[in-house]
């Protein structure tokens, strides 16, 4: 339930097209669902502009589905993180119309199109193949949360010049998120480079002294550029989120 739902429903009320009862039916669910398991936010588009989004990572494939089909009765699109392929080719036996986005390890329900509320270009640059994974989910949640997304991969510090070559792409971007392993220094040389909030996501790709991210990690938090803000190890997710909220501003 969001507000473009709410304010239909009122106006089917107020037209005589929905009788009160029914109207009651729509909203006894709000602002949540009790399945036992878990309780389902449905109020949260209301409150965030977006739905409460499914974190597949350790929840079984038969939970997972349980709530996507509470989530479906609302008719509002769904984000499901963080979902391998084995268990989305389990919830897709139970659950119609899921799309699974491979690269991104997530699946989407988009019942409704999806309006662009951002105000520019949110862009997603990452050092590596390695951590496209990591990117793809920082693309696909802004993208999913309405805004224009384009992507620049593999420009590591390794070879540097092939950042620079993509200069007016970063120049013409509002917001960065800004993906990386190993020792993390891309977001500093990209927020040196422009006036755009940087958004940098540390990936746990790396040999033994990378500590599984840790090491790009703190390289991020003690960026000498200003400008850069950091989001958890390999959160994607949080950091597509948030571009999205300052994109809107």
């Amino acid at each position: 339930m969001d507000t473009a739902h709410l304010t239909e429903l009122l106006e089917n009320v107020r037209s005589g097209k929905f009788s009160i009862p029914r109207a009651l039916a729509r909203l006894r669910h709000l602002p949540f669902e009790d399945l036992g398991f878990a309780k389902i936010d449905h109020h949260r588009a209301v409150r965030q502009g977006f739905p409460e989004v499914v974190m597949g990572q350790g929840k079984e494939p038969k939970q997972i589905a349980a709530i996507v089909r509470s989530m479906q009765r609302s008719q509002s699109n769904i984000l499901v993180t963080r979902l391998s392929a084995d268990h989305m080719a389990r919830v897709k036996k139970t659950v119609r119309g899921l799309k699974y986005h491979a690269a991104a390890r997530a699946a989407t329900w988009t019942p409704r199109p999806v309006r662009t509320v951002g105000k520019g270009t949110v862009l997603v640059v990452c050092a590596g193949t390695s951590d496209i994974p990591v990117a793809e989910e920082a693309a696909l949640t802004a993208s999913i949360m309405g805004n224009l997304v384009e992507k620049l991969f593999d420009v590591g510090v390794a070879g540097i010049h092939r950042l620079l070559e993509n200069r007016p792409t970063l120049d013409a971007a509002s917001v960065l998120i800004v993906v990386a392993g190993m020792e993390g220094a891309l977001p500093s040389v990209v927020a040196g480079l422009i006036d755009r909030p940087v958004i940098a996501v540390p990936t746990s790709i790396g040999y033994g002294a990378s500590f599984n991210g840790i090491a790009a990690l703190l390289g991020m938090l003690n960026s000498c550029a200003a400008g850069v803000t950091v989001v958890n190890i390999d959160n994607g997710f949080g950091a597509g989120f948030a571009a999205s909220l300052i994109n809107r501003l």
